[in-house]
This record gives C-alpha cells, structure tokens and sequence, in this order.
C-alpha cells in the first residue's frame, strides 16, 4: 500500500491509532527525519501490523512510528488530546544535507523550504506491506505477535507491551486496572520513581495482585510468562468480578497505607525500615493481605494487627530464604505466594 492511500484511509477514520499507544512511543525528531529520507530514497522499510476491527476498521499495533511520523510531517497526525500536531520539520542527513527546515506544503508558493513537488509524490508513492491481523484471530497469537514485534529493537517494558495488548483485548480491563494503580493509597504504599512510573511498573503490580489471586501460579513458567498468560485470562473478567476485586486491592492498600504508608514494603531490620520498595515483600505482604482482609478488617485493630505482621515478615527464616539475592523470580513466587497467606491468616 501507498503512503498516500495510509494518509487517506487515517484521514477517513478507516486506520485508527489508539492514543495510549501514542503515549508509550517516542521517536526523536533525528530518527523522524532519517525515516523521511529513507522513504525518499526507496529504502524498503519494514511491514506494519494492522488489527482488524469487526466492523472493518484497521487499528495500528506496530509500526505506529513510522506512520505517524508521516502524518506528522503532512500535518494529519491527531495527538492523544485529539487535537492536531502541529507539523513537523525535518532536520539535515549526511546523504540528503538540503533538508534541514525542510516542511510539507501542497502549494509550495514562496516557499523555500518546501518539499518539491517531485519528492511530495515520491513520499506519497513509497509503499509499505501491511500485514493485517483478523478479529477471529487467537488472543494469545496476537499477543505472542505483539510480544515479538515490540521486544526487539524497541524499548518497552514487559509491561508496557502487556498494556498495549489489554487494550487490544478488553479497554475497560486496562482502564480499570490504571485506576487500581493510580489510586492514593496505591501510590502511597508504593512509592515508584518516575522511570519505574513511565515502564509502567504500576500497572504490573496492580496486575500481580489481581492475577494472584485468579490465576494460580506455576512454576513452570517464568514471571513475566506468567503475567502474559494471567493478563490476556483477567481481561475476560466480568464488571462484577472487577468490582470485587477493586474493593478487595482499595482495602488492602487502604489498610497497609494507615498502618506503614510509604514503608509497606521496605524492609524492617527490628527497629527500623530501611533501603527502597522491594518486590519480595510486596509479594508476600500485599498478597497476604489481600487473601485474608475481610478476616482482618473484622479484628479490634486491623491497623495495628497489620502493622506488626508486616514488620514481622522481614524477620521470619521462611521469607529470608526466598526473598535474597540470587533467589529465581520463580522460586520466590512459589514460596511466598503460600508463606504469605498463611502469615497474615488472623
């Protein structure tokens, strides 16, 4: 297919990119350029994935950089905010120098710094493979394609691609799960810097409590395997199961942020937190937790109960041995899956 027929179909509403994708992908405005000069030059270019909607419609999953950095560069590109980008300008290339300040404008009257007509029409005639995924297609398929496109020379999390392949799913599961994570009582027992945030690290261990608990672990499979499959099983919950889950994680993290706040899941040395946010512990504590709440909200002084449970994990033989360094993601998870539900059991 044409550039030029890719700018039509995404001018007619025919070829959608979904915003959350928009805010997961960054190119800088070198690598715009050297993909404007690639289409220039007839460099072939890689295929882009397409899904297809039931009612026809193609969504963009990968190659969303390339297209939009065309749609950009005409001044077509719709941003997350949905309002127009304003168009870009190309920067200068060791093969193609006269580009620096060089824009897209059909009329090029007076104007310098236009592209000439003769490379407008080589850009719209530059062609790219589509390969489209069909709405019958096998969710796991999908995300096992997904995986591998975006794992590889990109730079996205395990997360980030699970988000990407939630909303491909189900939304309102990916919405919803957002709201989980971004929750006050979430971001206070979970105090992430700001590069954990953008890798998405939130949303995975809002994931990890849910899939916990309605998915048992295996292991057979490694974490992020596990996750994977635990994701595309919990994107099928129904609004019911969600809410029950919602009010289970609220209580949780509500009940840990009065008894610990900021230091849930750091560790306790007998008479002080110290170090960072540490995995292990929220494993056992969190989902400790959340296994037993509705017996510890019924107890005189849930705050305190917890407070002091909590603290005591750290010192407990059964989580040293599978909370170190060294200790496989698969053997913590097998050991303290179990070791917490058991510990926080009033």
């Amino acid at each position: 297919m044409s550039i030029g027929e890719l700018i039509s179909l995404y001018k007619n509403k025919e070829l959608i990119i979904n915003p959350i994708y928009q805010r997961l992908f960054r190119w800088e405005e070198s690598q715009k350029t050297k993909f404007i000069e690639s289409l220039l030059l007839g460099i072939p270019i890689p295929p882009i994935f397409v899904f297809q909607q039931s009612n026809g419609v193609w969504e963009l999953i990968d190659g969303l950089q390339r297209v939009s950095t065309v749609l950009e560069f005409v001044g077509e590109l719709i941003g997350p905010d949905g309002q127009r980008v304003p168009p870009s300008s190309l920067e200068g290339t060791n093969l193609l120098p006269n580009l620096a300040d060089v824009h897209w404008n059909p009329t090029q009257e007076d104007d310098p710094k236009s592209l000439t007509t003769t490379q407008q029409l080589d850009l719209k005639r530059a062609r790219l493979r589509v390969e489209i995924l069909k709405k019958e297609s096998d969710e796991e398929a999908k995300f096992e394609l997904f995986q591998r496109l975006n794992t590889g020379g990109s730079h996205l999390s395990e997360q980030e691609v699970r988000n990407c392949v939630l909303v491909m799913v189900n939304s309102d599961f990916y919405n919803w799960l957002t709201t989980v994570a971004t929750s006050a009582d979430f971001e206070t027992t979970v105090p992430l810097t700001e590069t954990a945030k953008s890798q998405q690290k939130h949303l995975e261990l809002a994931l990890r409590l849910v899939a916990y608990r309605r998915t048992p672990y295996s292991p057979s499979l490694d974490v992020n395997e596990y996750l994977d499959k635990a994701a595309l099983r919990l994107a099928h919950l129904t609004p019911a199961e969600r809410e029950t889950e919602d009010a289970t994680i609220r209580r949780t993290m509500g009940v840990l942020a009065q008894a610990l706040g900021a230091d849930a899941f750091k560790r306790w040395d007998g008479g002080r937190h110290t170090g960072g946010f540490l995995i292990s512990g929220f494993d056992a504590i969190a989902h400790g937790v959340a296994s037993n709440i509705e017996a510890i909200r019924a107890l005189d002084t849930p705050t305190d109960w917890v407070r002091e449970k909590a603290r005591g994990v750290w010192l407990e033989e059964a989580f040293r041995q599978n909370s170190g360094m060294g200790v496989r993601g698969t053997t913590r998870l097998s050991n303290l899956l179990p070791f917490g539900e058991q510990f926080f059991r009033p």
